[in-house]
């Protein structure tokens, strides 16, 4: 019988396997589909200080071996997060979940950090400095170490539950990043978020996003999320979170390989909503077929 469990900043998870904010809504609409207990946990849609629209349609576009979004954090706002979709949520999953946060000032991170950290469901927050879909904050303060490094300063402070930061790939230097924010406090460390990308409508002529940039995920991204991964794994004393194109309990192994404790899961999410049920199920047949008993035992193999 093998083991998937493994441990994320001090939390026991049955299994690895993580959907990712933005892809998993509150958990609700997946509920209503299979058991969603069965997660390891899951990341909860960007949150912000106040209700958010979005950007402009269209916001999504294809592209071979993955999908570009544009979508821009569109979320109710901390307090109804709080009032409406936590006890809605608390009826259906069963386990910690991941708080994802997202801000345009360090006082944004830092009020609904510190909202969300008073609920007794959330067990990490995940805080985001690498939305590239957003103008004023986002990516601009996960491409700065100094920056990053003085949200997580200021998230600590008010905070008493793990904090994740979340990093982007969008960087020449990305061990840099993760090493200031480790520095200033940071339990652990999720990575990466979307590459910067764009398409163009050949009959048009513009491209084909309303923010014309967005963020490219699926399969595309996993050689370089796993090489980013395996970097900054090598490089911090603090648990890492990999992601990027992860689509098959393959990719889950070979992430966990390259240093990650724990993997999400987040556009295979939005081909088929099944996905992490099916690489749940999938994982110990792969393990045996490897020889690996536990998945404890792997993490870092490669490093």
């Amino acid at each position: 019988m093998v083991d998937l469990r493994t441990t994320l900043c001090g939390i026991e998870l049955d299994n690895p396997v993580i959907p990712a904010s933005g892809t998993f809504g509150y958990g609700r609409e997946f509920a209503d589909l299979y058991d969603i207990n069965i997660l390891g946990t899951f990341s909860f849609k960007g949150t912000t200080k106040d209700p958010r629209f979005g950007n402009p349609t269209p916001r999504i576009a294809e592209t071979s071996s993955g999908m570009l979004n544009a979508v821009g954090l569109q979320n109710p706002g901390v307090d109804k997060v709080i009032s409406e979709e936590l006890p809605a949520l608390a009826k259906v999953f069963h386990k910690p979940v991941m708080a994802n946060v997202s801000g345009f000032s360090v006082e944004d991170y830092v009020y609904t950090c510190g909202k969300l950290d008073e609920e007794p469901q959330v067990g990490w927050l995940e805080v985001n400095i690498s939305c590239p879909n957003v103008h004023g904050g986002g990516m601009s303060f996960g491409t700065d170490p100094k920056a990053a490094a003085e949200v997580t300063a200021a998230v600590k402070k008010v905070t008493t539950k793990p904090v994740i930061m979340k990093l982007t790939p969008n960087v020449t230097d990305i061990v840099s990043v993760a090493k200031a924010c480790e520095d200033a406090g940071a339990d652990g460390i999720s990575l990466i978020n979307t590459l910067l990308g764009m398409r163009i409508d050949l009959k048009t002529r513009r491209p084909l996003l309303a923010n014309t940039t967005g963020g490219l995920s699926g399969p595309a991204v996993f050689p370089v999320a796993l090489r980013m991964v395996w970097q900054v794994a090598k490089a911090v004393d603090i648990p890492v979170v990999g992601m990027g194109g992860v689509s098959a309990a393959k990719d889950v192994i070979e992430m966990m390989m390259a240093g990650a404790c724990a993997v999400e899961v987040g556009a295979a999410n939005l081909v088929d909503p099944y996905a992490c049920r099916k690489i749940i199920e999938a994982l110990p047949s792969e393990m045996e077929k490897l020889g690996i008993s536990s998945l404890r035992e792997i993490i870092g193999t490669a490093c």
